[in-house]
């Protein structure tokens, strides 16, 4: 779940770290009167949707007293801002931060996230630059890094000779260090996937604000943090996506026409491998939990129906001890009935109950073609999505 840059402030506040005075608003005129609020002479004007590259997309604006402020934000409010990381249709700002602007002596990138590769948590670091962040996702080396552990410890002298790494030093090297340890514990305690600022700002006065900041908490983590949880922006998610979760699916939107029905992420992942490999385009991927019901099962399944480009369903199912292959013929039928639309359906079912679920199936008099093992129903289902079958 990624916050908008001004609730990640707000989060932050909490653990000390420093940001700029700054107001919401929604109207033009909301944005001037929290200009006049803020009292500041130089503002920035920034578009809050939940993605990055907004300066170079003119989401960020630059003004002066509250007039400017009303202008931009006049500007920036119900039109759609297309960065690099929304995609060609963009998304409609809906809100603007209104913020002092601050004058910065130095700036530096800092981010805090999971390494897969080392399970820990690291640090990484460096003076600001404009393509920092494509060099972090290109791989581009040299940016100096810091592991931390998962449980909020470090190794005496670890964060003073990153400073040193960093060419920070004396009181500035003393208040990075807190602000480390300040989002250390906020990452942990929050169980976040990802905390960045850029730019942190070191002001003349030595002081270190941080300017922007993205936060991203692991969804897995979410019913741990009720708090945090009521901050999703839902009309900023999928909402196929959103409504599949709250039915315990994990489910993500494909362009293909093979409707995909699995249950776990490894066997989904390997569904949408075989159909690959077998010609096939999978219209979406699903990974049923093994705490959906039969009813859960029934909404991802009619998720897939209701697709006008799906044209096959392909069903992979191995029944374990929590979730048996009947719950899944159950769900199946609820959907279809719910549907009343009639399309092929290719499955191989085996594990607990199968041969309950093979009767079931029988009785429910759903259209069906039955597989004895994964490669022959992926082949089959792309098959018939050609027309061949």
């Amino acid at each position: 779940m990624q916050l908008h840059e001004f609730q990640a402030k707000d989060v932050l506040r909490r653990y000390g770290i420093a940001v700029p005075p700054g107001r919401i608003a929604l109207t033009a005129d909301e944005a001037a009167a929290a200009a006049r609020e803020i009292g500041a002479e130089a503002l920035f004007v920034k578009a809050q949707i939940l993605a990055g590259s907004r300066a170079a997309a003119g989401g960020v604006r630059a003004v002066r007293l509250p007039s400017g402020a009303r202008t931009a934000a006049g500007e920036l409010l119900g039109r759609k801002l297309v960065t690099t990381q929304t995609g060609p249709g963009g998304r409609a700002v809906k809100r603007v931060l209104v913020e002092a602007a601050v004058g910065a002596a130095e700036e530096f990138y800092l981010a805090l996230r999971i390494d897969p590769a080392a399970g820990a948590i690291v640090a990484i670091a460096g003076h600001h630059r404009p393509d920092i962040e494509d060099r972090l996702a290109d791989g581009t080396p040299g940016l100096p890094t810091l592991v931390l552990g998962v449980a909020g410890e470090r190794r005496p002298g670890d964060i003073a000779d990153f400073c040193r790494r960093l060419d920070i030093a004396g009181e500035t090297a003393d208040r990075f260090g807190a602000l480390i340890r300040g989002l250390h514990r906020a990452f942990v305690e929050l169980d976040a996937a990802l905390i960045e600022i850029n730019p942190l700002i070191r002001t003349e006065a030595g002081e270190l604000i941080a300017a922007d900041a993205k936060l991203v908490i692991d969804d897995n983590a979410a019913f741990r943090h009720p708090e945090t949880a009521e901050l999703r922006s839902e009309e900023e998610v999928d909402q196929i996506q959103l409504q599949a979760q709250r039915h315990q699916i994990n489910y993500v939107s494909m362009d293909g026409n093979i409707g995909i029905v699995a249950n776990g992420a490894g066997l989904g992942l390997a569904t949408l491998d075989l159909v690959r490999a077998a010609g096939g385009a999978p219209a979406n991927f699903m990974d049923i939990r093994t705490t959906a019901k039969s009813l859960d099962i029934a909404h991802g399944v009619g998720m897939i129906l209701d697709n006008p480009r799906a044209k096959v369903l392909l069903v992979n199912v191995y029944g374990g001890g929590m979730q048996a292959c009947d719950t899944v013929v159950d769900g199946l039928a609820i959907a279809f009935r719910r549907s009343g639309r009639v399309m092929p359906m290719v499955l191989r079912i085996t594990g607990n109950n199968e041969a309950f679920a093979h009767a079931r199936l029988a009785n429910f008099n759903l259209p069906k073609i039955v597989c004895a093992d994964m490669w022959q129903a992926a082949s089959r289902a792309a098959a018939i999505s050609k027309g061949r079958a």
